[in-house]
């Protein structure tokens, strides 16, 4: 479509710019020439993406009609790529009225066209007996196609690309399990789709004439079952044929469980992965080609779109993961710096070492920090702590980091999440395992003076309740072990070559 706001070209809107697709949209819509402005509820989550200082970014939430107003004004396309897919109980409420806030403010601001990525729902199963996940995205695809405004709603089934959930939820179960007793969903018919063909067609989408308003299902050439799926990856990945044994008896809460054991996918969004996949959720038409039309070898086979994603993970150039999402029900407030913040107590632990390094050899030390390089301290203890937030449903350890050496702001790094990055001075992460209160973790990197450095660390945790201050009294008598040998082993990993290696696990305050 063309602007009628003037000669200038089109501006779009996304949300969910700090996600798995937004944040791979955006640098897109830039390449094909468009004027992006991204909504975020913590914009300081996108300074330090490689294209922050050619959008403009506004603050505001998708349920918040005052926030949208005027981050929908001069809009020509608005992108709804946000769900509460892990936000507990009510999330199906959540999606309604967001979706339905969202229609209202575009209408009103005569924004030209909604494009909205939703999930591809069985065409044989009524509405209402689908997981409330799937559910909910067709409920919202209606409620934004029935807004006045004129709506792309682009139906997705599983989507394979470096560092998405299923993808990696496909990754380490066919690596780590040469011989997996699996739910029997494991034997029903999907069409997945390369992520590079969906970022496509939500570009392509743009461009779509006033009167297209309507659904399309995108899908790539192959329709497979999810063990089609692991024995091909397998052959991509260079591993032995997988012995794949399906059971009736696995609940999709027992699959939950079972993906959450074997890959970083919690079990909140392992869960309605797997209500997803007890369905055949296979395209019934291609017609977004009439609009978007397809390039030769496009859309990607499965093959092709598997060794892609794969060799990007093994590059370490993954730029967004299912995990840049921050985790709902985590604290989200910036870290205190009054004592009687929230008129509570505010716990910490200090450690000073002064290190025969200097300063930039030192702080590569902290900004590689977690992932394979583990916590330099007390491996058992941080593995213990990742097992047991597993156990009661948080993310756990195995989110590792989405660049081996390099973090910015918003990327999750094990179970917690970089807060703030000063480069060569400061590294701020805040907790997103389950805790009773919030928690922070900070590391600071000083010249000395004399051509060495010293190196500064502070967990702080705020109790929430006397559950939270029982939690930190019963974990004090570790501190020593654990943030004491945090210091004293980055501090000499940073001094020389000769110092031990890193702990390759790692654990909360």
């Amino acid at each position: 479509m063309t602007s009628d706001r003037g000669s200038r070209p089109p501006r779009c809107l996304v949300t969910g710019a700090t996600g798995y697709i937004g944040g791979r949209l955006v640098p897109e819509l830039l390449a094909a020439g468009y004027r992006v402005r991204c909504l975020a509820r913590s914009p300081e989550k996108l300074r330090d993406y490689p294209w922050a200082g050619e959008v403009e970014t506004v603050r505001g939430d998708v349920t918040d009609a005052r926030s949208l107003a005027p981050a929908m004004r001069d809009i020509d396309v608005a992108y709804y790529l946000v769900h509460a897919l892990t936000a507990g109980e009510g999330f199906e409420e959540t999606d309604r009225a967001a979706a339905t806030v969202f229609g209202e403010q575009a209408r009103a601001a005569r924004v030209g066209r909604i494009v909205y990525l939703g999930g591809l729902t069985p065409s044989d199963v009524p509405e209402q007996e689908l997981s409330p996940h799937l559910r909910s995205r067709a409920e919202v695809g209606r409620i934004l196609l029935a807004s006045g405004v004129p709506t792309t709603a682009l139906r997705a089934a599983v989507v394979i690309g470096s560092g998405s959930a299923s993808f990696e939820m496909l990754r380490y179960l066919t690596e780590r399990l040469p011989v997996m007793v699996t739910p029997s969903w494991v034997s029903t018919r999907i069409q997945p789709i390369a992520v590079r063909d969906v970022l496509r067609y939500l570009v392509g989408s743009a461009r779509m004439e006033p009167e297209v308003n309507r659904t399309f299902d995108i899908g790539g050439p192959d329709i497979v079952t999810y063990r089609d799926m692991m024995q091909r990856y397998a052959e991509v990945a260079d591993l032995p044929h997988r012995l794949i044994l399906p059971v009736p008896m696995l609940t999709p809460g027992l699959s939950s469980h079972w993906i959450g054991l074997v890959t970083p996918v919690p079990r909140s969004i392992a869960r309605p992965l797997a209500e997803s996949l007890r369905y055949e959720v296979v395209c019934r038409e291609h017609e977004i080609a009439q609009y978007v039309p397809d390039g030769p070898g496009q859309p990607f086979d499965l093959d092709k779109a598997l060794r892609l994603a794969l060799q990007r993970v093994r590059e370490a150039r993954v730029t967004t993961r299912w995990s840049s999402a921050s985790v709902p029900g985590v604290p989200s407030d910036p870290l205190p710096t009054d004592p009687d913040w929230a008129g509570g107590s505010l716990y910490t632990d200090e450690r000073r070492r002064d290190v025969d390094a200097s300063p930039e050899a030192l702080w590569r030390v902290v900004e590689g920090i977690g992932g394979d390089h583990g916590w330099y301290s007390f491996p058992l203890a941080w593995a213990v702590r990742g097992w047991l937030d597993r156990l009661v449903g948080g993310v756990g350890l195995r989110r590792g980091r989405r660049d081996t050496d390099r973090l910015r702001v918003g990327d999750s790094l094990d179970f917690w999440r970089v807060e703030e990055i000063e480069p060569g001075r400061l590294l701020r992460l805040r907790a997103e395992m389950r805790l009773p209160g919030p928690a922070w973790l900070e590391m600071y990197v000083e010249p000395d003076g004399r051509g060495g450095s010293r190196y500064r660390q502070r967990a702080l945790f705020h109790p929430r309740g006397l559950l939270g201050h029982a939690y930190w009294w019963s974990v004090w008598p570790f501190h020593s072990l654990v943030f004491g040998g945090m210091a004293r082993n980055i501090a000499r990993t940073a001094a020389g070559p000769a110092s031990p290696e890193p702990a390759s696990a790692a654990v909360s305050p």
